[in-house]
């Protein structure tokens, strides 16, 4: 029994060994069917994880040859920036070069315009040093000419005109110089000329004309008008009356002096001016005698008649004739006066003045012949104990200076 228990015991740990044997194997056989299943799934993944690497980097690949590519164009770019800066720049360069050179040549030619007038202006002023004293009163007398043109044709001053030229023949005369005869002979005939103007008394004319204007005032209108201030009546005394009458009809004369005036009239009234009316009436007088004086000054003929003769239409028309007679009277007296003259031209002596050194070669001319015929003659005049020089005039054989 006990050998049966123990074969019994035998069999049943030689099933459990067996069957833990069994076990161990498929055991070993699952663990390696996991580890064959982890590593096909490893190199799976593996591989999947190459592809995806694969495929990223032919992304990033394509990503890196795209930025490349923009960078590539961007550099591009930046370079045509940089040549066309470049071109640019080269071109300002050219163009402040050219500026340059345009102001340096400009400045040159200032330089050479500054040289020659100051050159010019020395020599001038040589030319001047170098002048004689009958040089200058020649040049003086250039001066007071082209003065009594300007005042005789511009202002119509005959005085100062005629001043100018005989201060002119004065500084001829002291010159001493020969070529100037021909021209103080002009000067002496437009003397003349000047002398028989008749110039007229413009400053007293204009007077008069200012005198009319104050008497505007005191001149009375055709028409009445309001607002006039009248003075008492001097008939009110011619016939006496009674004594106890006299304080009231004094009373009744004050009261109504100012507001009625009995004035005889030729014209028919047919309206009663205003007091602005009256003074429009004054003024528009006073503004034509305006133009009058105007018309004076300027030494116009024509516009001064014909002002004077509007003023006089106009007070005809609106002022009466018994307290103007004196200002109509003054105005016909200005109508026949003569305002303007003929002026004669004087501008020859002026023009022979200028061509002095035309005038000095004629003059040289005239005076060779006359030397030659004074030194031939010198002996007889010696015989004759008579001196041919004081045949010939002293302006004539003085040399040109």
């Amino acid at each position: 029994m006990a050998e049966l228990s123990e074969q019994k015991e035998q069999e049943l740990g030689d099933i459990k060994s067996a069957r833990q044997s069994s076990n161990g194997l498929w055991f070993g056989v699952i663990i390696l069917l996991i580890i064959i299943g982890l590593a096909g799934a490893g190199f799976y993944f593996f591989s999947q994880l190459r592809d995806q690497q694969q495929d990223l980097g032919g992304e990033v690949k394509g990503e890196m040859s795209k930025q490349i590519a923009d960078y590539q164009s961007q550099l591009v770019a930046i370079q045509s920036q940089l040549a066309s800066l470049e071109s640019s720049v080269a071109g300002k360069d050219n163009h402040f070069t050219q500026t340059l050179a345009d102001f340096s040549q400009l400045h040159n030619e200032k330089l050479e315009t500054t040289r020659k007038e100051l050159n010019e202006s020395i020599i001038r002023l040589q030319r001047q040093l170098g002048k004689t004293r009958g040089d200058w009163l020649i040049a003086d007398a250039e001066y007071l000419l082209s003065v009594a043109n300007e005042r005789l044709h511009l202002v119509g001053d005959v005085n100062t005109s005629r001043e100018a030229l005989e201060a002119a023949d004065q500084r001829l005369r002291e010159s001493g110089d020969a070529a100037t005869f021909k021209v103080r002979e002009e000067i002496a005939k437009e003397l003349s000329l000047l002398k028989s103007i008749s110039v007229p008394d413009v400053v007293g004319i204009y007077a008069s004309i200012q005198t009319l204007q104050d008497r505007v005032d005191k001149l009375a209108l055709l028409l009445p008008y309001t607002g006039k201030t009248l003075a008492s009546p001097a008939d009110s005394k011619k016939f006496p009356l009674p004594t106890e009458n006299q304080g009231l009809l004094n009373s009744a004369i004050s009261q109504l002096q100012d507001a009625v005036v009995i004035r005889h009239s030729e014209h028919e009234v047919k309206e009663i001016l205003t007091p602005e009316e009256a003074l429009f009436i004054r003024e528009q007088l006073r503004v034509k005698l305006e133009m009058v004086k105007i018309s004076l000054v300027q030494r116009n003929e024509v516009l001064f008649q014909s002002s004077l003769a509007d003023v006089k239409k106009w007070t005809e028309q609106n002022f009466t004739k018994n307290t103007d007679d004196s200002f109509l009277a003054d105005l016909e007296r200005l109508n026949i006066t003569k305002i303007s003259s003929q002026l004669p031209d004087i501008s020859l002596s002026l023009k022979m003045i200028k061509d002095i050194a035309t005038l000095r070669v004629e003059t040289d001319k005239a005076i060779q012949p006359l030397d030659a015929m004074v030194t031939v003659k010198k002996p007889m005049a010696v015989e004759s104990s008579k001196p041919v020089e004081t045949l010939i005039p002293t302006e004539a054989v003085e040399p040109s200076k």
